[in-house]
């Protein structure tokens, strides 16, 4: 099993059936906190561990199971159905609907672009760089998607015909993590040296022509989403901070209320607020956290304990879906 502490090491570092389909699978009466209803459901397959999400093309959302080797779907009402991958010990990372109306996915252990259907009919493409270990990845504006080569220190390109491009990044030995399609049309990315620190948020173009910008402070920048007020937010994985930067490179930094907070998956809420996935440093206390653009915070504490949320994303219900991945659930909060 790839724990988180494994995969942020990296830092320093055919048609498959379904495997099980369920009804509603909800594990825990749901919690009402400060106006919010937080529900759970836990995956059919055991430690299957979930880190990425995304809202697919059909109204469910689909997750990846980096232990349980599969790729997951669940409605909104909490009917599961999970697909196995044919690569195997691939570790599933980060997930993304593609212009092409499949999923696309990062395999970081297995060095390829996985694509599945809503249908569960399985591709996968080999990356050009050996041992690049690909992490996150998005859809971009070219109708192509974009992914970060964490190993390989690139920014990849594959067409949904599997046809790859890749850029090396300007700085040398530069860790690639997150990638989002930023407000100008441009892909952003959180970067950072093998320690962790000294961490810049890089800017490519369609074209692969490069800007970096270098955080000011100590922040080991994780995962980046493009804001409802045209800047760019981004998680500080050991830091307890959210980040803002302009498109121009401006930057300004938030403390969450939680001291010593994991940050990890970020999005944009339909409130226009910013919600995020936290846990404390001892994994004991996790939290969905939900800050305004101009940096007032709430936080919501998931009733699981242990359940280290990691990713989150806007479902089409207009609720906040999110990875635990060490309860192996995913996650609704709906605000009331």
């Amino acid at each position: 099993m790839i724990t988180l502490a494994a995969w942020l090491s990296f830092f320093v570092v055919l048609l498959v059936a379904p495997l099980a389909a369920f009804g509603d699978n909800s594990s825990a009466a749901p919690l009402r906190e400060n106006g919010v209803l937080l529900t759970e459901y836990a995956i059919p397959t055991a430690r299957s561990n979930p880190y990425g999400i995304t809202a697919g093309p059909d109204g469910a959302i689909w997750f990846t199971e980096m232990s349980g080797n599969r790729i997951g779907r669940m409605t909104t009402s909490g009917a599961f159905t999970e697909y196995k991958i044919p690569t195997s010990y691939c570790t599933p990372y980060e997930i993304t609907k593609g212009p092409d109306g499949a999923l696309w996915f990062a395999e970081v252990s297995g060095n390829k672009i996985g694509r599945v259907t809503t249908s569960g009919a399985f591709t996968e493409y080999r990356v050009p760089t050996d041992e690049s270990r690909p992490g996150g990845i998005t859809a971009g504006p070219d109708g192509a998607l974009w992914f970060t080569e964490n190993f390989g220190h690139k920014i990849g390109r594959i067409t949904t015909l599997g046809a790859f491009t890749e850029y090396a990044i300007p700085t040398a030995n530069s860790y690639p993590a997150g990638i989002a399609t930023g407000p100008d049309g441009n892909l952003w990315f959180t970067e950072t040296d093998k320690l962790g620190s000294n961490s810049r948020i890089g800017k490519v173009t369609t074209s692969g022509a490069f800007t970096e910008f270098a955080i000011p402070s100590e922040f080991w920048a994780l995962n980046i989403t493009a804001g409802s007020d045209g800047a760019l937010w981004f998680t500080g994985v050991n830091s307890g901070k959210i980040g803002r930067m302009t498109t121009s490179g401006v930057f300004i930094e938030y403390r969450a209320p939680t001291a010593k907070g994991y940050l990890e998956g970020i999005t944009t809420g339909p409130d226009g607020a910013l919600w995020f996935a936290e846990y404390s440093g001892d994994m004991h206390v996790g939290k969905i956290g939900r800050m305004t653009t101009p940096g007032t915070f709430s936080e919501y504490a998931v009733a699981t304990a242990d359940s280290q949320p990691l990713d989150i994303i806007t479902g089409p219900d207009g609720a906040l879906w999110f990875t635990e991945y060490n309860s192996s659930k995913i996650g609704r909060a709906s605000p009331q």
